[in-house]
């Protein structure tokens, strides 16, 4: 640090949705930033427009095979985060979570880094308590279709927590919960994208289950907002800290309302859920807002004409 008049930052996965955002905020406060991906669910149109930044670079790799660099911070994003994307080839998700996890840990304890897991909600499985807390352990099946992701990011935690408590590694975990927004993939899977794009060409939209499960969704600029306070805040801040938005609403509930904001003709089609997919979902955030001060601003209203207004663009070049 004493060598660099501004924080070099790591960002693995900073092609991907989350990651390009972040990667466009860190550039914008002025830090050297490395987006390392493979490019498996991460596209080079994410980060194409910050490539004219000289503190802004690319480098494609696999972080199941170590890295060598200098940093200040990582955040470890890189891991498809979509059941279609993780299910899809399930140990390389695993690999990704484990290995991969391991390799940038080694690198933060080298480099004497800040280094931020970006866990998730599903480590909480099929949740037996609502609203999750972090102190919550969690209702997890390990050897469903699922647990190639839920287990794999579960065990990242217990390896950040080991680094911590066996070498001093300054460690942040966030977990975090359904977050929406532009530049998500339209084919992953997700219900946001998958009801936006269907609504979008008047297709069935697909309701697994009645559509009375409950999901949470947070947008992704206070998502990356948190994220980054959560990297700046004290080193005894390790989290687990949950971000997300506390806003609960029904699949059913998010269909009806994109159908309106598109002025679409699609109707509802109903199959059934799938396995191990968690019925209630929502976030307690008190953690957040008491220790980093942060919360969600934008409304869902707002957010999903956004999102919406992305998939129109994309739609219109295919």
């Amino acid at each position: 640090m004493a060598l660099r008049d501004r924080p070099r930052v790591l960002v693995t996965g900073g092609a991907g949705f989350l990651g390009s955002f972040l990667c466009e905020r860190l550039v914008q406060d002025g830090h050297d930033v490395i987006c390392v991906d493979n490019f498996y669910t991460g596209r080079r149109q994410n980060i194409f427009h910050l490539t004219p930044h000289e503190n802004f670079e690319v480098l494609r790799h696999d972080i199941t095979f170590s890295l060598y660099v200098e940093v200040d911070q990582i955040y470890n994003l890189a891991c498809p985060a979509s059941p279609v994307h993780y299910q899809y080839d399930p140990v390389q998700t695993t690999k990704t979570c484990v290995h991969g996890t391991i390799n940038m840990l080694g690198l933060a304890k080298r480099c004497g880094a800040r280094i931020l897991q970006a866990s998730t909600s599903e480590v909480y499985g099929d949740p037996q308590v609502h609203p999750q807390r972090e102190d919550y352990w969690g209702h997890v099946n390990p050897t469903g279709p699922r647990a190639c992701y839920d287990e794999a990011k579960r065990c990242a935690e217990t390896l950040f927590f080991d680094y911590y408590r066996q070498h001093g590694t300054r460690i942040k975990v966030a977990r975090i919960f359904n977050t929406y927004g532009p530049r998500m993939l339209h084919n992953d899977g997700r219900v946001i994208s998958n009801f936006a794009v269907q609504a979008l060409r008047g297709e069935p939209i697909t309701i697994y289950g009645d559509g009375s499960q409950t999901r949470s969704f947070c947008y992704v600029e206070d998502l990356i907002d948190g994220l980054i306070r959560l990297m700046n805040s004290p080193d005894e801040v390790t989290g687990p800290i949950n971000l997300g938005n506390p806003a609960e609403v029904t699949v059913k509930e998010v269909a009806e309302e994109i159908i309106a904001l598109t002025g679409s003709r699609s109707t509802l089609s109903f199959h059934p859920l799938p396995q191990n997919d968690p019925v209630r979902r929502r976030p307690d955030i008190s953690l957040a807002t008491s220790v980093l001060g942060w919360q969600p601003t934008v409304p869902r209203a707002e957010g999903l004409k956004k999102t919406i207004a992305y998939f129109q663009s994309q739609l219109a070049g295919e």
